[in-house]
């Protein structure tokens, strides 16, 4: 690689290199504020273990704390250690600005290393002058590529560009500076991308291949000589995934797919991926492929074919030395494919598992191009040449800055999900979610019916259809969607939270908290159903409970504001039952009885409660208020003959009172409950 010493040379590269990562940050400038989407959500937004810098040494040691749903707990610590540094950076999730911005700038540092890399490459293939701009095409072609936006909008699969990046650096260290790979300085950021995520372990394959492209002869004997300096690589590499095996969580569900059945698609994906490269028109977050039971398919012939096909070109190509950046960046595309092509993963496709491959797949392709271009009709023709090229990037750009846009919402993303995979039942589901967020249920349950159709025994389906049938207030539905995600999936808590919420939405206080319970025992994580817990508490004047439980989870979050202010809530109305006792003392008038028998009710002390407004009572015999306090502590008690008396007597006194009728209502049909399950 040429010395950048030349002060012209240097100036020359300052500037292409600022054009070129200028163009992707203007590329980019419309999606520094999108919004979390799918695994975002249970690593990052929901997970209480990032909200504290403290957690960081605790990221290398407890994969638990990587996401609050057990069966994806991997082992990512450099990924979670990220995440809490920009939470911190941020102030919390009023904003993801901070979140992309760390993950925007990791990913212009790529760029820098792998116009190192390509220069290093193709200035060992044939040294000329034009290489300059051949490794700055390659490039920006990959910075403005669509199929790139899939990763860097999507900020948890982060992990797949730092483990990338762990590579490009590990790779550019080893070819730009052999005189230092005897202290193994290449080696370090190749343990950062594995401790970002684990595809990096790919890396000593991608070096022996780069030696045998490279440095050897190809032949028997180079293959050999690769292997051999590849050894140290490889032994870090086999060390690093029994660590990563070792540390991830008892709990985590690699799949539930068949091995067979996957690994048998998997030829077919890269192929769509390949496609993907040169024309990136159906670009889904959410892919609607599944796996292909069997070898009679014309998917899965097409599939072998292509990689029989590629499989030559590699070695046609790494015949000639010309050629040879063609045949590595080819090799690479498959390499890195390898991780999650043999290792069976939860959907056999997604897009954002592009971001590593095309790292060699665009040298490739740029490769080819510079050599095609090198015939006589394209030289005599260079101004009509760029402006094919300068197009080419142009189209990227608008095309990624569409995508961008598309992951601005997750109603954007669900809605362009839906469309491009519309069998995708998780999809439908999503959308669902969101219209029910808006307050729209009834419009809600078709997407959410459609997807139990394709998905009859997904627990998070009958979850959402439980929630959207308990808003349209069809709670026999709600009940049965509610009990068969449990039945479907008892070792998860979502859906224990889910019911309970419901529960706790119709009054059914005492079940709520039992299933709130279960759903802790299975996920003390679950920091939803410990504040929902917390209300229920409160809201029914349990404050010794409250007290000892809001202790425990600050165990578990330290300063977390929402359980501080309950906190604060129990502090405050033991002050005022305090106050409340002085000023009956003080002053025995019916409204300070009154104040007294309400405080008492909210601490829970219903007996006193009901004492207190009998005092009031003997002073005003005709005070509804007070009649409707016991009614309410009666009601506390279960003892609702009691509390029926006393709401009617509110009622005769002040017609109009609509919490006492709220109380008789509620206190009568608990009695009819009673009754009919003797």
């Amino acid at each position: 690689m040429p010395s950048l010493s030349q002060p012209s040379r240097r100036r020359s590269f300052a500037l292409v290199a600022a054009a070129v990562l200028a163009a992707v940050a203007l590329t980019y400038s419309n999606h520094f504020q999108n919004s979390f989407f799918l695994d975002d959500f249970h690593t990052i937004r929901d997970n209480v273990y990032i909200r504290y810098l403290g957690n960081i040494p605790r990221f290398f040691t407890d994969s638990t704390t990587f996401s609050v749903a057990p069966e994806n707990r991997s082992w990512r610590p450099l990924v979670t250690t990220s995440l809490a540094i920009d939470y911190w950076l941020g102030g919390g999730f009023e904003s993801t600005f901070y979140f992309h911005l760390s993950t925007f700038l990791w990913f212009l540092l790529q760029l820098l290393l792998m116009y190192g890399l390509y220069r290093v490459l193709i200035e060992r293939t044939r040294p000329q002058s034009q290489n300059v701009w051949i490794a700055w095409f390659a490039v920006a072609w990959y910075g403005l590529h669509p199929a790139i936006a899939e990763t860097v909008n999507y900020i948890i699969q982060r992990g797949d560009l730092l483990s990338t990046l762990g590579v490009v650096a590990a790779l550019f260290i080893y070819a730009r500076f052999p005189a230092r790979r005897k202290y193994g300085l290449y080696l370090m950021p190749f343990v950062l991308g594995v401790l970002a995520k684990p595809p990096a372990l790919i890396f000593p394959l991608i070096l022996a291949a780069y030696l045998l492209l490279f440095e050897e002869s190809f032949s028997l004997r180079g293959i050999g000589a690769a292997l051999w300096k590849s050894v140290p690589a490889t032994v870090l590499a086999a060390a690093l995934a029994k660590l990563s095996s070792a540390m991830t969580s008892a709990s985590f569900v690699q799949t539930r797919q068949y091995a067979y059945s996957y690994l048998l698609t998997q030829p077919y994906v890269a192929l769509r991926y390949f496609g993907s490269f040169f024309l990136p028109t159906r670009l889904s977050a959410d892919s609607d492929l599944t796996a292909f039971p069997s070898l009679l398919r014309p998917e899965v012939l097409a599939g072998f074919l292509f990689l029989a096909a590629l499989l030559w070109a590699v070695y046609a190509t790494a015949r000639r030395p010309h050629t040879r950046p063609i045949s590595f960046g080819l090799l690479w595309f498959l390499l890195a494919l390898a991780p999650t092509s043999l290792y069976p993963l939860a959907d056999v496709e997604n897009d954002h598992r592009m971001f590593f491959p095309f790292v060699g797949l665009v040298l490739a392709a740029t490769w080819a191009g510079s050599l095609l271009l090198e015939r006589r009709p394209f030289r005599t023709h260079p101004g009509w040449t760029a402006a094919a090229l300068a197009c080419l990037l142009l189209l990227c750009a608008l095309g990624t800055r569409s995508r961008d846009e598309v992951w601005r919402t997750e109603e954007s993303l669900w809605r362009d999900v839906t469309a491009k995979s519309p069998r995708n039942g998780r999809a439908l589901m999503g959308y669902g979610g969101i219209l029910m967020d808006r307050g729209d249920s009834a419009a809600a349950l078709p997407y959410l019916e459609r997807a139990e159709a394709l998905q009859p025994v997904d627990p998070r389906v009958q979850l959402n259809l439980g929630v959207a049938n308990g808003e349209l207030r069809r709670d026999a539905e709600a009940e049965r969607h509610f009990r068969r995600a449990i039945q479907l999936n008892p070792k998860d808590s979502d859906p224990y939270f889910g019911y309970a919420r419901w529960l706790d939405s119709r009054a059914r206080a005492g079940e709520a908290v039992a299933a709130l319970n279960i759903a802790l025992s299975l996920n003390p994580s679950a920091m939803g159903a410990r504040y929902l817990l917390l209300r229920v508490y409160a809201e029914h004047g349990l404050w010794g409970p409250l007290k000892s439980f809001a202790e425990e989870c600050l165990k578990l979050a330290p300063d977390d504001p929402g359980v501080l202010s309950y906190l604060r809530m129990e502090q405050q109305v033991f002050a005022q039952v305090a106050a409340a006792e002085a000023q009956a003392r003080s002053q025995p008038t019916p409204e300070n009885y009154l104040q007294l028998s309400t405080a008492y009710h909210k601490t829970g002390r219903f007996q006193d409660c009901i004492a207190a407004a009998r005092q009031a009572l003997r002073i005003r015999p005709d005070f509804a208020q007070a009649y409707n306090n016991m009614a309410a502590a009666y009601a506390s008690l279960g003892q609702w003959d009691q509390a029926i008396q006393a709401a009617r007597e509110a009622l005769r006194i002040q017609p109009d009172f609509q919490f006492a009728r709220n109380n008789l209502e509620f206190a009568l049909s608990q009695k009819r409950q009673a009754g009919a399950s003797k």
